[in-house]
């Protein structure tokens, strides 16, 4: 019976290099340009509540709708897609961070 390296070898799937890195950690997210992105979070006060602000995307906008279903789910707040910026209920600024940096984006202020 033939195993997967077999198979892959018919399919012509080169074999994986062992040496390189696959952490998602070391991939850095680009933009369409290329260029890497450098994102930034901030607060805001709107109508006297706090808003949380991500901006610097220039991503498509499915991977905008992917980030924006990740931060309503690990934040458990609302939030909403505006011009490339995501805007989220609620003071989350540590948080988003994480989660962008988490998710291979270069995190500023």
């Amino acid at each position: 019976m033939a195993d997967l390296k077999d198979l892959a070898a018919l399919l012509g799937i080169p074999e994986p290099d062992k040496n390189t890195s696959t952490a998602k950690a070391n991939d850095k997210r680009r933009g369409h340009d290329g260029n890497v992105l450098r994102l930034r979070v901030r607060v805001e006060k709107r109508r006297g509540k706090p808003v949380s602000i991500a901006w610097g995307f220039f991503s498509h906008p499915m991977e905008l709708n992917r980030l924006l279903t990740l931060f309503k789910k690990t934040l458990g707040a609302g939030g909403q897609l505006v011009d490339q910026t995501i805007e989220m209920q609620g003071d989350h600024v540590a948080r988003m961070k994480n989660v962008l940096e988490e998710e291979g984006y270069k995190v500023g202020g």
